[in-house]
């Protein structure tokens, strides 16, 4: 399942190369004709993310910017954009959306460079919802949410979720409060969207050893000292995962210089992490060997050394 970083990556795509764009919208596999006829024809005037949930929002052309119908996506483990164009639409963004989702993310250009710009081509597999332009296309595949909604309703939807460390302007107090009326454990409330948006597996293992944090800790035990600066570690370190289209969460001085060739080490994925999927190896920084273990049915990577209570 894509981290909240791929989505607001997945919405600067969307308003680069469809922003202010009217669009022609289907469902090829027709499990999404009566969304699509809601949307066929409107424009795209607001593409944002709040944590995990894609929100893309459509209203008239000539109504300057309003928008009237929401597509919320949720991708969920299995769905992806794939996008494709011609030569202004490819380079309209740096950005690539994800096709595999997870730790990188890969864009996927559907068009042939060799050929002149003819439209979309016929959809591949399982379509969900294919969005054309005069420029390209974007085809939805395996979300677990795609849904029209009014505005109203997006707000209600984000309402219910935690504070994003993406969205600017946000700090850490709704996240201490949240995080400390609860008994829960540290680790399990970092993966709870009602606490805190789009932090996944990966970034919920970084941060709490980045600092120093036991995961059994409950909630309530957290101060707000050590709580801002959680909060503020993740919003480094989503806001690189943005820049960069990938997680690393490893400083330069815990990264190895050589592999075992005596070659210069890559930095991802060899280099990009501190104890996810490490299990078994020393801590970069204590030597203790990373463990893993379950919790609340997901794996949780920690180093005992580290993060001791």
């Amino acid at each position: 399942m894509p981290e909240g970083h791929s989505v607001h990556r997945l919405a600067r795509q969307f308003t680069d190369v469809f922003g202010g764009e009217r669009l022609r919208v289907s469902s090829p596999q027709g499990r999404f004709e009566a969304g699509a006829r809601l949307l066929d024809g409107a424009t795209l005037v607001q593409a944002r993310a709040h944590g995990k949930q894609l929100f893309l929002g459509f209203g008239p052309a000539h109504d300057d910017g309003a928008v009237q119908s929401v597509l919320r996506v949720h991708l969920g483990l299995y769905g992806a954009w794939s996008f494709g164009g011609d030569e202004t639409f490819r380079g309209a963004s740096s950005i690539g959306a994800p096709r595999k989702m997870g730790e990188t993310d890969t864009f996927t250009d559907d068009a042939d460079a060799s050929r002149p710009y003819a439209g979309p081509p016929p959809p591949v597999g399982q379509v969900r919802v294919r969005l054309v332009s005069d420029r390209g296309w974007a085809d939805l595949r395996g979300p677990t949410a795609c849904e029209v909604i009014t505005p109203e309703e997006a707000a209600a939807v984000v309402a219910r979720l935690g504070p994003d460390p993406l969205v600017p302007g946000t700090g850490p107090e709704e996240f201490l409060a949240r995080v400390s009326r609860r008994r829960v454990a540290l680790g399990q409330l970092m993966m709870d969207q009602a606490v805190v948006a789009g932090v996944g597996n990966i970034y919920r293992a970084e941060s709490l050893f980045r600092q120093g944090l036991n995961p059994w800790l409950p909630g309530r035990s957290l101060n707000e000292e050590a709580g801002t600066a959680l909060w503020e570690d993740l919003v480094t370190l989503m806001r690189d995962g943005v820049r960069r289209g990938k997680i690393i969460t490893t400083r330069p001085e815990h990264r190895d210089s050589l592999d075992e060739t005596g070659a210069p080490a890559p930095l991802w994925p060899d280099n990009a992490y501190y104890v996810y999927q490490r299990d078994g190896l020393s801590c970069r920084v204590c030597g203790v060997q990373v463990r893993v273990t379950d919790m609340q049915a997901r794996k949780l990577y920690w180093c005992p050394g580290c993060q001791s209570l």
